[in-house]
């Protein structure tokens, strides 16, 4: 099992570092929802690979600008939110995947080399095995599209969008749902039958995470900075208010 932590709130490197000391072992630097620059992005990319922890970055559906200068600055990964088909997963591949796989323009010397060069073909092969291509299945349709999805050449993971796959049906907040757990069964079937990793995000609360996990989802978002910080705040105010009271 792999598990990422969120990164929406922190533009600090040192948060590569202590997430790696944590124990996880992917960072998922948001730029989709979050206010965080190309540049931030590629600051703490490059701590992480320093650290010994995988940068992740999601960017906005379609944004491939954004995506592949943060894959040329450090990223080893990118997660692509709100693919429906087969088709817009292969769009995907080839945009961030470099040839022969995809079509990908070669970005000259980046951080994943520690800024040394190297051959071309040799780094396209490197980095194309490394680069992790991710797409998030979010909607009733995806996840009716999951096994021509996964069947797709290039793509790596696939990962729910627990979020916005409840609200799409009209449960939102319904982790539990009989509905979600048929989305997470078809999707780690599919993904199983085509050899990439199923996953699982937008589910936080402890006593729902272990059904998915036990069906087989493996590449887990586990949290965010924010709601870790607030968590660790929270428990130390309650803690001190309850030893004095009268404060």
């Amino acid at each position: 099992m792999s598990l990422g932590v969120g990164v929406r709130l922190t533009r600090s490197v040192e948060i590569a570092r202590a997430m790696a000391v944590a124990g996880f072992d992917w960072l998922f630097l948001d730029m989709e929802h979050g206010v965080m620059s190309l540049e931030a992005c590629a600051q703490i990319a490059t701590a992480a690979l320093d650290a010994g922890i995988a940068p992740i970055a999601r960017v906005p559906n379609g944004e491939y600008a954004i995506a592949t200068r943060a894959l040329d600055n450090g990223v080893l990964g990118i997660v692509m939110p709100h693919v429906d088909t087969a088709a817009e997963a292969k769009e995907v591949v080839n945009r961030l995947k470099y040839p022969p796989v995809g079509h990908r323009s070669m970005g000259g010397i980046g951080p994943h080399y520690g800024l040394r060069s190297s051959s071309t073909g040799a780094a396209a092969e490197a980095l194309n095995a490394a680069n992790l291509t991710v797409v998030m299945l979010e909607t009733p349709t995806a996840i009716e599209n999951a096994e021509a999805i996964a069947a797709v050449p290039g793509v790596d993971v696939l990962l729910i969008g627990t979020n916005d796959l409840c609200a799409e049906m009209g449960i939102p907040g319904d982790f539990g749902n009989e509905r979600v757990a048929e989305a997470y069964r078809k999707m780690i079937a599919a993904a199983k039958k085509h050899g990439k990793f199923p996953g699982m995000a937008g589910i936080y609360n402890e006593q729902i995470m272990p059904r998915y996990i036990e069906m087989g989802a493996r590449f887990i978002l586990s949290g965010q900075d924010a709601q870790f910080l607030m968590g660790g705040a929270t428990q130390r105010t309650g803690f001190l208010r309850k030893t004095y009271p009268g404060s």
